[in-house]
């Protein structure tokens, strides 16, 4: 279990507490403490005084990819599994998620269905929405398909092979989301992925995440990312961008900088179709046509990707081969 923490004192225990509770008992734990300023070391070295499987490491601050690494190098097991400490596990989560890499030796990984919970007020319907979206992925068809489309597994929750990481080049540091840009990795190089059944884990919401206080997280370093792993499936092909909205519009800008740039848009928009953006045409669904080259659909309206699907489908576009939804 790799688990980096800073500053969490007031949620550290809880959070090893339901890893005592494990109902599969043959794990180690390695707690790596990146410069708190409170108790939390004090709270690390307690647990392991009362537990031969914890372990603790201690790291001046440098953030959460250097910690990744080094909790990387020092882990033993050929699984490693990953949590905050502010989190839950379910008793049965890592007997669970382990028996379905047992089962199938292709996945290099696989997350937890989840559940969030905050302790001063409602989630966010935004952040239910995306909990949701992320407990459909329970195939690694549904998850490929969708890897476009926002960071396909909440990284606290997954059980990973390790030499797979490794043989990927591990955790990298740079300007986008550290777990999304590794499953673009893993999946970009052959491996697959998938959620487990049923909800495994409580993951906590609060104000001091980094998704909404670090900007590797932001919409537009998110863009970044969707584009810098799409650019190689469109390069040399005719690509038509469904969505001539602001996330279309992003993309398409964002591609640009690989070399890479739509022939035409799709839009529903009356004012938009027969119009054209940035010098590219914009037509309309009706004039889709059969498959050629491949489409990224990147639309953010709620429904729209469903619509896209079967839109392109009746017209004979098989998704991974002919199109790609990113959105």
């Amino acid at each position: 279990m790799l688990l980096p923490v800073r500053d969490a004192q007031g949620t550290l225990q809880e959070a090893l507490d339901s890893l005592r509770a494990q109902r599969f008992e043959d794990f180690e734990v390695l707690v790596f403490d990146d410069g708190s300023r409170d108790g939390t070391f004090a709270v690390a070295t307690a647990a392991a005084a009362s537990d031969s499987r914890i372990r603790v490491l201690r790291g001046p601050g440098h953030g959460l990819v250097p910690a990744l690494c080094s909790l990387l190098a020092e882990a033993r097991a050929p699984l490693v599994a990953r949590m905050d400490g502010d989190d839950r596990c379910h008793p049965e989560r890592l007997l669970r998620q382990k028996a379905a890499l047992d089962e199938d030796p292709s996945l290099a990984g696989v997350g937890a269905q989840v559940e969030l919970f905050r302790d001063d007020r409602p989630v966010s319907p935004n952040l239910l929405a995306y909990a949701a979206w992320l407990n459909t992925l329970t195939t690694p068809e549904a998850l490929f398909h969708d890897r476009f489309v926002e960071s396909p597994l909440c990284h606290p929750s997954v059980l990973l092979r390790r030499d797979a990481v490794l043989a990927a080049g591990g955790y990298r540091d740079g300007p986008f989301a550290e777990d999304w840009e590794l499953w673009l990795r893993l999946l970009s190089s052959g491996y697959r992925l998938r959620c487990v059944a049923p909800v495994l884990f409580s993951w906590r919401d609060h104000e001091r995440r980094l998704t909404r206080t670090d900007a590797r997280y932001s919409a537009k370093a998110h863009v970044a990312l969707k584009a810098r792993y799409l650019a190689p499936l469109l390069s040399g092909r005719e690509f038509t961008l469904w969505g001539a909205g602001q996330s279309g519009l992003a993309l398409k800008r964002a591609l640009a900088t690989h070399g890479v740039s739509p022939v035409r848009f799709i839009d529903v928009h009356p004012r938009k179709v027969g119009t054209r953006l940035e010098g590219i045409p914009v037509l309309g669904p009706e004039d889709v046509g059969p498959p050629r080259g491949h489409l990224v659909a990147a639309v953010g309206a709620k429904g729209a990707r469903a619509e896209i699907r079967a839109h392109l489908a009746a017209l004979g576009w098989r998704e991974g081969e002919h199109f790609t939804c990113a959105g």
